[in-house]
């Protein structure tokens, strides 16, 4: 069965609190979204704002190939702000919902229900197709319920949405009412759920084998206070999940990582390292009893294989590691110890983890370097110097001195900020000596006060496509920025010249 994801990114993404776009970003993310291979894009709200009316527009004429809707509320207005936008397809709302009746609209049932069936009517004499959601629909009346999407079905409307606007549905109970809306208006319907409780996805699925032929979902599950259903998990789990029936999409799931790292770095929201699908530890290993069973046959720990939504692999070695899964990391770097020497390293990587340190591959082949007494497995790119300069009125400005292999290189540059600048300079030297380039940077705050501690991200690639995820901690954004790089850098560095050194052997 063909199921249809209408993605809300740009339109109920947006509504979460810190985020807010410009056309243009809304373009390019429209952009990769139909890259992706969503079926139909809520491009945003077009009565808003003369902004969100432009980034409409911007996307309308862009020639996408997936289907792009606005939302409208049930005001003739709102409709047309559409049709002005290039519009061709609306995704139109009222609250049904006692509550929301009683305390937001101030209207009665019937009064809900005579401004849906007109927006309904009007949308259509405007040559538009009209998907019709009842706000709040899993607290509404039940019988009210499937009374206004038969009403509105009758109107004309083309789809209906049953949202779950607060996430307050079972699994269950969605099911119900889809069985319901699907009885009374023979209609395609939508679920458009919301996290509030954690079941945005569960809900969806559910209501997918009720018989719903559609999900409203957003990259990384983004959305207004807990979220909306997310992309990733919707689809892949329609896609992996055992279900007496195939369901396919249109996305392309090789792309799924790129694009949620695309929307977070745009929008400025880290994902979660534990989320599903895309977060940094979702195929990370560090325990020595998975790291066995991975190496042995990855179904054991992974349900899925990382490739499959672009992503790889990765082993991390600590207090919880095991020797295969840390002989493995080193083999990579054509490291292979004797029994004897795996157990003197595996017990130095124990006792930094007790101290609560992360061991990375830079420390992990320098304990290796120790036990093995070799003087070529060390650290190739050391930071000899390093200062910033910024203040009102000018712009930032980096000097960085690295010794790479012994030799000394100095690399100065402009940014548009000192992390920038920093990062900026570094790369100048890099790039001229192995073209190592910075790909993804992202920074979070792990600790509250004037002294907080943050964390920083960087993911960097060399011409040959080795790509490496480096993180650093520390109380200075730009020093444990530069220290997050320089470990990428040495990271990188290492694999290649460890690996040419077999390949001359």
């Amino acid at each position: 069965m063909r199921i249809r994801v209408f993605d809300t990114t740009l339109r109920d993404g947006e509504q979460t609190p810190g985020i807010s776009l410009s056309p243009d970003q809304k373009l390019s993310i429209a952009k990769k979204l139909d890259e992706l291979g969503v079926d139909a894009i809520e491009a945003g709200f077009p009565i808003i704002s003369e902004g969100e009316l432009k980034a409409v527009k911007m996307i309308t004429s862009e020639g996408l190939s997936c289907e792009v809707c606005g939302l409208t509320r049930t005001h003739k207005k709102d409709i047309d702000a559409a049709v002005d936008g290039g519009l061709n397809y609306i995704h139109t709302f009222i609250a049904t919902s006692d509550i929301h009746l009683e305390h937001k609209l101030k209207m009665t049932r019937e009064q809900a229900l005579a401004k849906a069936i007109e927006a309904v009517e009007y949308g259509k004499s405007r040559g538009l197709q009209v998907e019709f959601s009842a706000e709040d629909a899993t607290r509404t009346d039940r019988e009210f319920l499937k009374q206004v999407f038969r009403e509105v079905a009758n109107a004309g409307a083309d789809r209906i949405d049953i949202p779950d606007t607060v996430g307050y549905a079972t699994p269950e109970y969605i099911s119900e009412i889809t069985k319901d809306a699907i009885e009374a208006t023979k209609l395609p319907v939508s679920l458009h759920c919301h996290n509030d409780f954690g079941l945005a996805v569960a809900n969806a699925l559910s209501g997918i084998r009720a018989g719903a032929q559609c999900a409203h979902v957003t990259i990384n599950g983004i959305g207004e206070r807990a979220g909306n259903a997310s992309l990733e998990e919707f689809t892949m789990g329609l896609q992996c999940l055992q279900w007496d029936q195939k369901y396919e999409t249109g996305i392309k799931p090789e792309l799924i990582y790129e694009t949620s790292r695309f929307v977070s770095k745009i929008v400025g929201i880290q994902v979660q390292p534990n989320k599903a699908i895309v977060g940094d530890n979702a195929f990370g290993h560090e325990s020595g009893i998975h790291t066995h069973g991975v190496l042995n046959n990855p179904l054991t720990y992974e349900p899925i294989s990382p490739e499959l939504v672009g992503r790889k692999r990765w082993l991390q070695v600590g207090k919880h590691a095991g020797i295969h899964g840390m002989n493995a990391m080193l083999e990579e770097y054509g490291i292979s110890p004797t029994e004897e020497q795996s157990k003197q390293i595996l017990d130095k990587v124990k006792v930094l983890g007790d101290q609560g340190i992360q061991v990375t591959d830079v420390e992990l082949l320098s304990i290796a370097s120790e036990v093995l007494r070799e003087a070529g497995i060390k650290r190739i790119v050391h930071l000899t110097g390093f200062s910033v300069s910024t203040g009102i009125g000018t712009m930032p400005y980096a000097f960085v001195k690295l010794n790479i292999d012994g030799e000394d290189f100095i690399g100065t540059d402009y940014g548009v900020g000192p992390v920038d600048a920093a990062l900026n300079a570094i790369q100048k030297i890099t790039g001229k000596i192995s073209e190592i380039k910075i790909k993804d940077y992202g920074l979070a705050s792990i600790s509250g006060g004037s002294t907080a501690l943050c964390e920083v991200t960087v993911r960097l690639e060399d011409a040959d496509r080795n790509k490496v995820t480096s993180k650093s901690v520390g109380e200075d954004i730009v020093t444990t920025s530069v220290q997050a790089v320089i470990d990428g850098i040495n990271r990188i560095m290492l694999k290649k010249t460890l690996r040419e050194k077999l390949a001359n052997n």
